[in-house]
């Protein structure tokens, strides 16, 4: 499956200033596609619900503990323009289900439901047969598929889902297709079969913590903010909704950087304290 390497070929002549001809009912498909994504973004989404999906099947255990045991209410880490992100991302997912059918392929399954240990979930398409998440990243999340090391960084759990997605289908030579969100580039990566986990062992074990009174250990260990012997949350932790009921006494600053969570202040830093 050469995706890239064809949708590349289907726009090139327009890095030649020649136009492309693009059928009139692959435009309007592509136009109901954008009507879909704006109906579906401006609707209030239920964060009540605590499911065990498939899309989250790959969080840390302890995130997922939380998750399905309080109501997490607005994140602390949220933006006002959180919102707008969302809106583009999806955007751009249907513009890449454009490029597909524009370069000659086919996507079929799009959404369709699957099931795996009583955990449902729906694939974005299949690709000749094969299941392809597609993914918008930023140049630093894009490198880790164009790399290959999603394996080794894999904080949302996407080899957890596609696994998922794959067992429920009896597939295995899925993949990301993925673009970066600020250059346009395109990666397809197909993760090697012993960096998917197995996701119905998984679930079973996901299911078995949630019957535990107590969660499972920490996700990530504090590491060192400077060298006066001040502890931080990693990057991970600081987007955690949980992140104060994992440490209570957890003390926020206003670095240039962003904010910063401090585990453990030796040395007062010489930033504004946030109080969140």
């Amino acid at each position: 499956m050469n995706i890239v390497e064809d949708i590349y070929d289907s726009i090139n002549p327009l890095l030649n200033n020649k136009s492309l001809k693009i059928s009139e009912d692959l435009i309007e498909k592509f136009g109901e596609s954008m009507k879909n994504v704006l109906r579906h973004w401006a609707k209030a989404q239920d964060t009540t619900k605590k499911n065990i999906r498939m899309s989250n099947i790959g969080k840390p255990a302890r995130r997922m503990w939380y998750d399905m045991k309080y109501n997490t209410g607005k994140n602390t880490s949220e933006e006002p323009y959180l919102p707008i992100k969302f809106l583009y991302g999806h955007m751009l997912e249907e513009v890449l289900l454009f490029l597909i059918e524009f370069a000659g392929h086919k996507a079929t399954d799009q959404q369709k439901e699957v099931e795996l240990n009583g955990i449902k979930g729906h694939i974005d398409c299949k690709i000749d047969g094969e299941i392809i998440d597609i993914k918008t990243a930023s140049s630093f999340a894009f490198n880790k598929f164009k790399k290959g090391t999603l394996a080794t960084d894999d904080p949302f759990g996407y080899l957890a889902q596609l696994s998922g997605y794959e067992e429920a289908e009896g597939t295995n030579q899925g993949g990301f297709l993925v673009i970066n969100k600020e250059s346009g580039e395109l990666v397809m990566y197909k993760p090697d079969e012993l960096d998917k986990p197995n996701s119905y062992n998984l679930i079973t074990k996901i299911k078995n913590s949630l019957l535990e009174n107590e969660p499972p250990e920490k996700c990530y260990e504090p590491v060192a903010e400077g060298k006066a012997g001040n502890l931080k949350l990693p990057k991970n932790c600081g987007y955690c909704p949980h992140k104060f009921r994992c440490y209570p006494n957890l003390r926020v600053f206003q670095y240039s950087k962003g904010l910063t969570y401090l585990t453990k202040v030796v040395s007062e830093p010489k930033v504004p304290e946030v109080w969140l």
